[in-house]
């Protein structure tokens, strides 16, 4: 199969390229960067580089700014959308540029869909919340759905807290844990839906196979948790201090809306419709995820 991948080379996108190629499947990654092509990888930096006849197999659209890359401006703010958004519909684009549109778009949304929904168990099936990651992840779904119109089946797949040891999220919230302070964010009260990164490699490789998985997905881990069930299993391996809160409104100086939006914010979220499909998590539970990361099982 040959697999085009936007935001190829970014956290996930780089540890997903290795997984397609030792599938067996040819890659093009686009990517604003200069890479010299080799060992089954094409780089190009715009789509127009691709012929009418390419004979892409298949697309997974990874690209997008970071949501947690900085304070989120009103520039930042229009940056993360056109990038997400403008992407998307160049790859729709292609599609229908392309003499044989892919059979599949595997397109990375977030469960910041859901927004802040305190302890209420969600699925596929629930509402949209409400804030600016809500209206970026419906945005951002729409365009890609576009596609459909093609023949193509699109996966919104749905990326909860991406858990790695070499970047993203866990090695900011790991960081006071190393140097002896324990510490939760706000009340520690909130869901955290976490994955770690092998099983959302595993899982996008999944979606490419699974002909009857089109619509939304939730990409997480069967057990979510509160920040302070994070903070203990952390706590389990680290030696630290008593923990303690970082205050709501300290983080609100600091980071302003994506306090809110982020990391105050939690969302109690079911992958479903992945588990239903068959799809095995090879870490369900927080205290197998922390465990690997730290490197002590």
């Amino acid at each position: 199969m040959h697999v085009l991948v936007t935001g190829g080379t970014g956290f996930i996108g780089s540890a997903l390229v290795p997984r397609l190629r030792g599938d067996g499947h040819e890659v093009t990654i686009l990517s604003r960067g200069k890479h010299a092509d080799g060992g089954g990888v094409r780089y190009v930096q715009s789509l127009d580089a691709l012929a009418d006849d390419a004979g892409v197999d298949a697309v997974i659209n990874l690209a997008g700014a970071s949501l947690n890359g900085r304070r989120w401006t009103e520039a930042y703010k229009r940056e993360m959308v056109a990038s997400r958004l403008h992407t998307t519909a160049a790859v729709v684009a292609l599609c229908r540029r392309l003499a044989r549109p892919p059979s599949v778009l595997v397109s990375a949304s977030a469960i910041g869909y859901y927004g802040d929904r305190g302890d209420e168990t969600l699925d596929e099936q629930s509402s949209m919340g409400e804030g600016f990651s809500a209206e970026l992840c419906r945005d951002w779904e729409a365009a890609a759905r576009e596609a459909e119109a093609l023949g193509t089946r699109v996966v919104l797949a749905r990326l909860g807290v991406v858990l790695d040891r070499e970047g993203g999220a866990f090695v900011e919230l790991s960081r006071p844990f190393r140097f002896g302070i324990a510490n939760w964010l706000g009340s520690g009260r909130q869901y955290l839906s976490w994955v770690h990164r092998a099983d959302v490699i595993a899982a996008f490789a999944f979606l490419l196979e699974q002909e009857a998985l089109a619509g939304p997905v939730n990409v997480t881990a069967p057990a979510p948790v509160t920040h302070r069930t994070l903070c203990a299993a952390l706590r389990r391996r680290l030696t630290t201090l008593p923990g303690m809160p970082v205050p709501g409104f300290v983080m609100r100086i600091m980071l302003g809306e994506v306090a809110d939006e982020l990391l105050l914010a939690g969302q109690k979220v079911l992958p479903k419709r992945l588990e239903a499909a068959g799809f095995a998590f090879h870490y369900r539970d927080i205290d197998s995820a922390v465990g690997q990361l730290l490197g002590k099982p």
